[in-house]
């Protein structure tokens, strides 16, 4: 019997998962097998707030999430497009290494923690310590973030349209900060400076995938003072303060 050509075949490029019959670990599970076998997009239903989905993925898939997920959401991933079409708990996108994640709605804390590669954008409010000990990713907010955001950050880019609470990049080693609104402090060894043109080109670029206008925004830029990149006896105070 004649194989069928390519063209006779029915390529399927959507599927759609119910999470609700499924374990956490079933779901994942299915999306790794799902995406290893080329699947481009894939609609999870019933995600219920749980935590730990789509962690681990590497392989290249779109992910959409049709309601709101709990911690850990789309952690260690490569390659992955995540959209949540809801609130997120904890540590979205934690150690992500490539690809983008965007939420529709708001993050709780450590959003991007450890954050390698990527780009991850939260369209609402973000909890404390977002974008804390980042390492090369961005992270964009485009409503207000909490205390200890940036907190040991070592490269990458922190993005706020609203307002940052205290303590903002404190013991940063290296990376650049945007705030569009108010800084409540600065953490040690975090210090402001002007921004480039360069700079505005970034935020204009970021800004713009997103549907906002850079111009908009008041912007201050936060960068390492490196005050504290090696100890001195006479600078004491600062490390005392620091740790």
């Amino acid at each position: 019997m004649k194989e069928p050509s390519v063209s006779e075949q029915t390529i399927v490029h959507e599927v759609t998962l119910d999470c609700a019959p499924l374990s956490t670990r079933e779901i994942n599970q299915q999306l790794k097998a799902l995406a290893a076998e080329g699947l481009q997009t894939i609609n999870i239903l019933n995600p219920a707030g749980r935590h730990n989905l789509a962690v681990g993925v590497t392989e290249p898939v779109k992910i959409q999430f049709q309601g709101p997920v709990g911690s850990y959401c789309g952690g260690l991933a490569e390659n992955v497009n995540l959209e949540i079409f809801g609130a997120c708990g904890w540590s979205l996108g934690e150690n992500l290494m490539l690809g983008d994640i965007l939420v529709h709605g708001h993050a709780s804390s450590n959003a991007g923690a450890s954050a390698h590669g990527g780009t991850i954008r939260i369209l609402g409010n973000a909890g404390p310590r977002a974008g804390i000990s980042l390492k090369g990713a961005t992270l964009l907010v485009t409503g207000n973030v909490g205390y200890g955001a940036a907190f040991m950050m070592q490269q990458g880019c922190l993005i706020v349209c609203g307002n940052v609470g205290p303590n903002l990049a404190d013991s940063i080693y290296d990376g650049s900060i945007f705030v569009g609104g108010a800084v409540d402090s600065l953490g040690a060894d975090a210090r402001f400076e002007p921004l480039s043109e360069a700079d505005w080109n970034l935020l204009t670029r970021e800004l713009a995938a997103v549907g906002l206008v850079a111009q908009d925004y008041d912007f201050k830029k936060v960068v390492c003072a490196k005050e504290l990149y090696h100890f001195k006896a006479k600078d004491w105070a600062k490390w005392k303060d620091a740790y």
